[in-house]
């Protein structure tokens, strides 16, 4: 029978990352070459829901105006009106958000600002 070596007290390991805030959360990233999981980011992920949601109230007649539908929400019809802007995207943005494969810059805050109408000069601006 033979004896293990002894294990030390205390292990250090060193791991780099940064955290960065996403979406008002706290998120960890990986350095260069680090190869991530696919993670869905649910606060973008919510707000096309929420975007087709109210596009489909609008469009079925239940709610006149974006104002009305607003005012129902309890949210500001400009902040809806940016929302909704979502549901212009090109599909395969939307499909990258929900699949999780949206690069690290595509954010809900970042989406909200004014893009392109082209779906080309979408995924351009958004290096996808």
């Amino acid at each position: 029978m033979t004896r293990a070596a002894p294990m030390p007290d205390t292990l250090t390991l060193h791991v780099p990352f940064r955290v960065v805030k996403r979406g008002g959360r706290k998120e960890i990233q990986l350095p260069e070459g680090a190869t991530p999981s696919q993670r869905t980011d649910s606060t973008l992920v919510e707000a096309l829901g929420r975007a087709f949601r109210w596009k489909r109230m609008l469009e079925s007649g239940e709610f006149a105006t974006i104002s009305d539908l607003a005012e129902r929400e309890g949210i500001a019809s400009s902040y809806m009106t940016r929302v909704l802007r979502l549901t212009l995207l090109a599909p395969e943005i939307v499909e990258a958000i929900l699949d999780g494969k949206q690069g690290p810059d595509v954010m809900l805050a970042r989406l909200l600002e004014p893009f392109p109408n082209e779906w080309a000069m979408q995924v351009t601006l958004l290096r996808l």
